[in-house]
């Protein structure tokens, strides 16, 4: 067998090493927004789809106590029951808690409703301050 001597190992050169690190920081630059476009996409539908099973909640908790929650009861009467005692409670209305939602913020529950109709769910979406003029800042049924 032939001793392989240093000098005649090959490797990588040092400008070698950077076009690949170049080509890498390339691709992340362009691919990288878009992977982040994508997931506040989700998170807006997320958000809706949760307002949605909450209204839901609160629609069959309508039919069976008949009425509305107070803006005092809010979400919290789909999970236990109110505190005066009103008859035809069912629940819980949800298999868990009310979720926060994808933001880490509590649903707003109001009531009556502002947006035409009985009461609204709302999400302040991702600028956590409510309506602002921007059209994705604020989420509701």
């Amino acid at each position: 067998m032939k001793n392989v001597k240093a000098r005649d190992q090959r490797g990588f050169t040092l400008l070698e090493l950077l076009v690949v690190l170049v080509i890498i920081g390339l691709l992340a630059g362009i691919v990288g927004p878009r992977l982040f476009a994508n997931v506040d996409k989700s998170k807006v539908t997320t958000a809706k789809a949760q307002i949605n099973v909450l209204s839901k909640a609160v629609d069959q908790l309508r039919l069976d106590i008949g009425r509305y929650p107070t803006a005092q009861e809010g979400l919290t009467l789909l999970t236990s029951p109110p505190a005066d005692g009103t008859p035809g409670w069912n629940g819980p209305y949800l298999t868990k808690a009310v979720p926060l939602d994808p933001w880490g913020m509590a649903y707003h529950y109001v009531f009556p409703g502002t947006r035409n109709s009985d009461y609204d769910i709302v999400s302040n979406g991702a600028e956590k301050q409510g309506a602002s003029g921007n059209a994705n800042a604020e989420i509701h049924n």
